[in-house]
């Protein structure tokens, strides 16, 4: 057991029984319990399986494969329809309508899967990266800063050209061009120090 998850659990008083009842449906199962982004998650073969948390109204669990699953007690939601293909939530409002028998079911399935290699991929978005202005300009003039760029991945090329876009003012646009330019020569991505938390 996680110490991190202990913390997590005691911080979310109102519904701690729930989450601790939850939690002990994986004691025996041949996860690793672990923290990402800010809530427990249990993973096989360093796949993520399932995700644990509450919100102000209820908590759940999230099957990050849960798409693949048959879904026989017809208990799945998804909480973002249209963004995410393969996560499906499974919500709880008391402590009386979760079922461990069940919920280990879908678990097992779900490690099941895993075994078998299924899994849904997320889909590269092939838009092209919309370059703003004073980028571009930039780019054209500086040899050294266009061959990083291009080096980049179109996500954090995004990253880059949006942060550029967001800014309302002139004068904002060319201190954020100002600040990303020796990100950029040194192959640093927008964002990349946030990833590695």
């Amino acid at each position: 057991m996680n110490i991190k998850v202990d913390e997590y659990i005691s911080k979310k008083e109102k519904w701690s029984k729930e989450l601790n009842l939850l939690r002990a449906v994986f004691a025996d199962l041949p996860v690793d319990e672990t923290i990402k982004w800010g809530s427990p998650v249990y993973v096989f073969n360093g796949k993520n399986i399932v995700g644990l948390s509450a919100f102000k109204n209820y908590c759940g669990l999230w099957f990050f494969q849960g798409a693949l699953l048959k879904d026989k007690y017809k208990v799945f939601i998804n909480a973002q329809e249209g963004k995410t293909k393969a996560m499906l939530q499974w919500r709880f409002n008391s402590i009386d309508e979760i079922n461990t028998v069940h919920i280990k079911e879908y678990v097992l399935e779900a490690i099941e899967n895993v075994k078998l290699g299924n899994e849904i991929k997320p889909t590269r978005s092939s838009k092209p990266v919309i370059i703003p202005e004073e980028l571009q300009q930039e780019l054209n003039t500086n040899k050294e800063l266009k061959i990083s760029f291009d080096n980049f991945s179109l996500s954090k090329q995004r990253e880059y050209a949006a942060y550029i876009s967001e800014a309302k003012r002139a004068s904002t646009k060319l201190n954020r061009l100002e600040k990303i330019i020796p990100m950029i020569i040194s192959g640093v991505g927008l964002h990349d120090k946030y990833k590695n938390c």
